[in-house]
């Protein structure tokens, strides 16, 4: 059924458009652009910066386009003496109070006022400076996040984002008037609340009130200093996004010029996460299989449905606010995580290096990664096993700082021992690539037949919902897994931690009749992790989901069992998951934290 359109003019321009729309949108549409910084596509409609008013005809006062729906008639001006002085005076207002020192900023060349700043050439400053020392608390408690109150505009994304995308409510306004700020609860660092450093925050900050903690300083000394052997691992989603860096449409797929650019870098091995994706699986679908044994066969209590563990903002969010189910989680570590003790074990002992010597670098999309570097419990091989983590921004600049011409690289590959990897590992970037890639190898493990969906890809699981159900019939099973034989294989995939807790509180009441869930605390994944390139909407994730999933099908091996390297370090290492030494390399627990 169509909608009722409603007919406007802005400048001078009819337009029909539905009813309902915005006059942002409206304007949007005849290719007007209204500047905001308030609002962001992920977000409900605010109006509070009203830096995108308009003129209407008749009004009195300047309506917010971002909030204000059209209405049959209406005459719209957006760029009118009146809009243009009151915007001017708005952009003044917001830099009177901001620590405007953009030169050495981290997010310089991709702020959202200073690119208004710069539109509207705000020169002489008409008002005082109201930047007073109250408003220059610099947070650098968390190892992933700072906050900085002096850059702060008040737009409140962030308050937004943790509360209604997110469901954490670690940010929220506090006091009123000109001491009206964004805070934590009581005012305590940002390391000591609920916050899971999913980084969300970060991503829809306009300015650098939000912004990663940065270790690009101490990634480039451990690269200079000639006693250390620096090797580098990069997440599968970075591959699909670290190309908007430089120019490239979101979604291109530069895994081999990224290879490229960090040997230029001077990494003395470069090394890829999705082996130990790869190795997750086999460990992870061993795990779930072993809990199915037991609840079906040995009558066991066992905690089910079984929880994936590979987004370490997500396991904090469980912590924190679901402790009671713990048990449920997968005690199999990130591949991330995986990659560190392995790294500084097996592959130190395989090329004949000190792992004291050595310095493991992560390329995350993820901000929560780097917490989870820094926790007590991620030191299997003896040493600190995940060194220094980086966001893909945080690449990015290091390959500009490098003067490396990022699109003109040839393609290179991955060094070999932790280089080698399946499409199943790829697609752990997008929300529900755990999930299939999981499936791929238990189904078969369990008929020795491929999984029955066309060329292996799991529709099903894909997907924006941020709750999507599959069942997956289990039949005609080998000798050994009899018990499995008709089991109907209850899956459930979340995004997003809002999402999270909807299957969470379905567990937590017993109303959850799945046997597996896949978890991921950002939205569509890691392809809109905390550490992705700015902007990210859903537009943006939707394309860098496509590419991973054209990775996967481009790959030779798409299933993480037929990994070559994986047998071999099985073979000659590990021995067999949820072994002995798996179990001290690979395997963790976690614990309940305080809510307040």
């Amino acid at each position: 059924m169509s909608k009722y359109k409603v007919s406007l003019k802005i400048n001078n321009i009819p337009v029909s458009v539905d009813e309902g729309t915005t006059i942002l949108q409206a304007a949007q549409k005849l290719n007007f652009k209204i500047p905001t910084l308030c609002n962001h596509d992920d977000l409900c409609v605010a109006g509070n910066c009203r830096v995108c008013v308009v003129e209407q005809k008749g009004a009195r006062l300047l309506p917010a386009s971002c909030a204000t729906p059209v209405s049959e008639g209406m005459e719209i001006q957006t760029n009118s003496l009146k809009v243009r002085q009151a915007r001017k005076h708005i952009v003044e207002l917001l830099l009177s109070e901001h620590n405007a020192d953009c030169t050495k900023c981290f997010k310089n060349g991709n702020c959202e006022l200073q690119a208004l700043s710069n539109d509207y050439r705000i020169g002489d400053h008409v008002f005082l400076s109201l930047l007073n020392g109250n408003k220059r608390v610099h947070d650098i408690s968390s190892p992933s996040i700072e906050k900085d109150d002096s850059k702060c505009i008040r737009c409140q994304r962030c308050v937004r984002t943790c509360t209604d995308l997110q469901a954490v409510s670690a940010l929220a306004v506090t006091h009123k008037g000109n001491e009206m700020k964004i805070s934590t609860f009581l005012d305590k660092p940002m390391n000591e609340v609920v916050c899971t450093n999913c980084g969300q925050c970060i991503n829809r900050c306009p300015t650098a009130a939000l912004t990663e903690r940065n270790y690009i300083d101490e990634v480039f000394d451990a690269i200079y200093d000639p006693r250390k052997f620096v090797v580098v691992q990069t997440a599968p989603a970075t591959r699909v996004a670290i190309g908007e860096e430089f120019g490239l449409e979101p979604g291109t797929r530069v895994t081999g010029k990224m290879v490229s650019a960090l040997r230029r870098l001077g990494f003395d091995k470069v090394l890829d996460t999705d082996f130990t994706a790869d190795l997750t699986i086999m460990e992870e679908g061993t795990e779930l299989l072993t809990r199915l044994k037991e609840a079906l066969v040995d009558g066991k209590q066992v905690a089910l449905p079984m929880m994936t563990s590979c987004s370490p903002g997500w396991i904090k969010f469980q912590e924190h606010l679901y402790p009671d189910l713990l048990d449920n989680l997968s005690t199999c570590k990130s591949p991330q995580q995986m990659f560190g003790p392995l790294a500084k074990t097996y592959y130190a002992d395989k090329i004949n290096k000190n792992p004291a010597d050595m310095v493991v670098v992560s390329i995350m999309p993820c901000v929560a990664k780097k917490f989870e570097a820094e926790r007590p419990e991620m030191r299997g091989s003896g040493y600190k096993d995940v060194d220094y983590v980086l966001t893909t921004r945080e690449l990015g600049m290091m390959i500009h700082q490098a003067g490396i011409d990022f699109n003109k690289l040839d393609d290179e590959r991955y060094d070999s021992i932790l280089g080698e990897s399946t499409g199943a590992a790829v697609i752990f970037g997008a929300t529900g690539g755990v999930m299939e890639a999981a499936l791929r190898t238990a189904y078969e493990l369990v008929t020795g037949r491929e999984v029955p969906f066309t060329n292996l890809n799991i529709k099903p699981v894909r997907g924006m919902e941020g709750v999507k159900e599959a069942t997956v019939k289990i039949k005609d099973v080998k000798p050994e897994w009899s018990f499995l034989e008709g089991v109907e294989l209850n899956v459930a995939i979340a995004h997003g931690l809002a999402n999270a807790k909807i299957l969470m509180d379905k567990t937590r009441a017993g109303e959850a009749n799945y046997h597996f869930i896949e978890i991921m605390a950002c939205p569509s994944g890691c392809i809109g992790g905390g550490g992705q390139p700015i902007p990210t909407n859903m537009d943006i994730r939707k394309r860098r989901a496509a590419g991973i999933y054209e990775e996967d099908e481009k790959m030779v091996i798409r299933k993480s069992h037929e990994n070559p390297e994986v047998t071999e370090i099985y073979e000659s290492f590990l021995h067999q998951p949820l072994g002995h030494k798996s179990h001290d390399l690979l395997h963790t627990h976690y614990y309940p934290r305080k809510r307040y």
